[in-house]
C-alpha cells in the first residue's frame, strides 16, 4: 500500500505546511521517522543529504507545537551556520502555515547583545549552532531552553567532528528529559556513546537506498598531464553547459584561487569555504537559495550537509584524502532519477585513489580535452597485450639477442641502445600526438563552421 501524509492524522496547519512544499508522498526516511516522532519516540536516523530528512523532523515538530505556550518547545542544532540557515529557511514555511508560530535563528556572526535583546519574548522553535545556543542559555541566560520538549541534532557525526558535542552535553544536562532525534550520514562509536547517555530506547532508522533519490552518475577522468588542476579546469569548463555545477577543491585556499580565476575568465561564481566572513557566508547561502550563479566552488567541509538542488555536474579537482568524500562529492548530482556527470581531474599522484575507487565499484570513463570538445581515451590503467607494443618487440630483440658475443661493458652498451630506442619512440609518439590533435582541432573547426552555416 502506498503511504501518503494522510496516514499520519496530522493537524490542519501541518498539512498546509506539507502543501506549501508541494509534497505528494513521504520519502523513505520521512515514512519511517514521522510516525515514531509523533509518538514522542527517540530516533536515530541514518541517511545521506538530499533524502528529505529535514522535513522528517520539521513535520512532527510543527504538529506538536502549542503556540499558546510562550516558551521554547523545540531545539534544532546544526554544526555550521550555513546548515543552520538552510534549515531555518525551510522552517519559515511553518510560519505561513501557522501564523502565531515564532522561529529564531541562533548562530555566531551576529552580535550577542543584539541577539539577547531580541529574546525578550521567547521563540517556540530555535534553530542554530550549539556554541551560540549554549552561550545564550547558560552564560547570558536570555535563551530559555530548559523546558523544551523536543531536541534535534542534525548532522550529528559532523557535530562530533567539530567538537560541539560538549556544548550539546551542557545544554542537555540542564533540560528536563526531551524527546531527542539525531540525524547523520554515519554513527561513529563515540557518537553512539553520547546518544546512549541521553536517549531512551531509541529507534534506529537507516535508509541506504531510496530509489527516488538514487544517483545516476557518469564518472569521467580527465588527465592533467603537465597542467595544474586550475589550468585544466579552465580548459574543461567550455566543453559542457551545466544547469548547476559544483566544483570541489581540497583546501579553502585553492577554493579562493579557483573562484578568482573563474571570475577573471568571466564566469559567475558562488564561493563556499571556511575563509569567508559571516557576511560573505550569508550572502553565499542567499545566492545558493536563489540559484543566482551556475557555478559553485566549495570545500568538502563547507558543502557537507548542505542540500543544493539541481546540480547537473560536479568537478573534483584531484581526490580528497578521505575517499568517501569523493563519493559524497559525486553524489551531489544525478539525484531524484536524473542523470549527472562527475568530472575528476587527476595527475599521476592520484592513481592510487583511482584504483581504490574502482575497487569500490566506481566505473570511470577516460577522456581528454581538445579545443572545446572531449574525446575518449583508453582506460586509465590500460595495458597492451604482451607482444602488442612495437617498442616492446624491438627492446626484446636487443635484450634477448643470444648471437651477440659477451664482451666487457656489454651491459652498458645494451642499455644505451635500449635508451636510444625509447627516446626515438617517444619523439615519434609526441609527433604523432601533435598531428592527431591538429586533425581533431581541424575537424572541430569544420563542425563549428557547418553549425554557423
Amino acid at each position: 500500500m502506498t503511504t501518503n501524509f494522510n496516514n499520519y492524522n496530522l493537524k490542519d496547519y501541518t498539512n498546509k505546511f506539507i502543501e506549501l512544499n508541494y509534497f505528494q508522498e513521504p520519502t523513505k526516511i520521512q515514512e519511517k521517522v514521522i510516525p515514531l516522532a509523533l509518538k514522542q519516540k527517540d530516533v536515530i536516523g541514518v541517511s545521506q543529504t538530499g533524502t528529505g530528512k529535514t522535513h522528517a523532523f520539521l513535520i512532527p515538530i510543527l504538529n506538536q507545537i502549542d503556540v499558546e505556550k510562550d516558551q521554547v518547545q523545540a531545539i534544532i542544532t546544526a554544526p555550521t551556520r550555513e546548515l543552520a540557515l538552510q534549515i531555518y529557511t525551510k522552517a519559515l514555511d511553518m510560519q505561513k502555515a501557522l501564523g502565531k508560530l515564532r522561529i529564531k535563528l541562533i548562530t555566531g556572526g551576529i552580535e550577542k547583545t543584539k541577539m539577547s535583546s531580541q529574546l525578550k519574548r521567547q521563540p517556540h522553535i530555535v534553530i542554530g549552532t550549539p556554541g551560540r545556543m549554549r552561550d545564550l542559555f547558560l552564560d547570558d541566560k536570555s535563551l530559555l531552553l530548559q523546558n523544551a520538549k523536543m531536541l534535534v541534532i542534525d548532522e550529528a557525526d559532523m557535530t562530533m567532528e567539530y567538537g560541539f558535542l560538549e556544548d550539546i552535553d551542557q545544554i542537555c544536562s540542564r533540560m528536563k528529559k526531551p524527546q531527542m532525534m539525531s540525524f547523520s550520514a554515519t554513527i561513529p562509536e563515540q557518537l553512539r556513546l553520547f546518544l546512549k547517555k541521553y536517549m531512551v530506547h531509541p529507534e534506529m532508522v537507516e535508509v541506504k537506498d531510496d530509489k527516488k533519490f538514487k544517483p545516476r552518475i557518469e564518472h569521467i577522468l580527465i588527465p592533467c598531464k603537465h597542467f595544474s588542476y586550475e589550468d585544466q579546469l579552465m580548459k574543461l569548463l567550455p566543453t559542457f553547459n551545466p544547469y548547476l555545477c559544483l566544483i570541489f577543491a581540497n583546501t579553502r585556499t585553492v577554493c579562493s584561487e579557483v573562484a578568482k580565476r573563474m571570475r577573471d575568465e568571466g564566469y559567475g561564481v558562488i564561493e563556499l569555504h571556511g575563509d569567508l566572513t559571516s557576511r560573505e557566508r550569508r550572502s553565499a547561502m542567499k545566492d545558493l537559495g536563489n540559484l543566482k550563479e551556475k557555478y559553485i566552488v566549495a570545500s568538502d567541509i563547507a558543502a557537507r550537509g548542505i542540500d543544493i538542488d539541481g546540480v547537473s555536474h560536479v568537478v573534483s579537482l584531484g581526490f580528497p584524502k578521505e575517499l568517501d568524500f569523493y563519493i559524497h562529492r559525486s553524489g551531489r548530482t544525478g539525484r531524484a532519477g536524473n542523470e549527472g556527470i562527475c568530472f575528476a581531474l587527476y595527475n599521476t599522484g592520484d592513481e592510487g585513489s583511482i584504483k581504490q575507487l574502482q575497487n569500490k565499484g566506481i566505473h570511470f570513463l577516460h577522456q581528454r580535452i581538445v579545443g572545446s570538445d572531449r574525446y575518449d581515451l583508453k582506460p586509465v590503467f590500460y595495458k597492451r597485450k604482451r607482444g602488442e607494443d612495437p617498442l616492446e618487440k624491438e627492446v626484446s630483440k636487443i635484450v634477448n639477442n643470444k648471437k651477440v658475443k659477451v664482451k666487457p661493458g656489454y651491459k652498458k652498451k645494451r642499455k644505451a641502445k635500449v635508451d636510444q630506442l625509447k627516446r626515438k619512440a617517444k619523439r615519434q609518439m609526441v609527433q604523432s600526438e601533435i598531428k592527431k590533435q591538429a586533425k581533431e582541432k581541424a575537424k572541430a573547426r569544420q563542425r563549428a563552421k557547418r553549425g554557423e552555416e
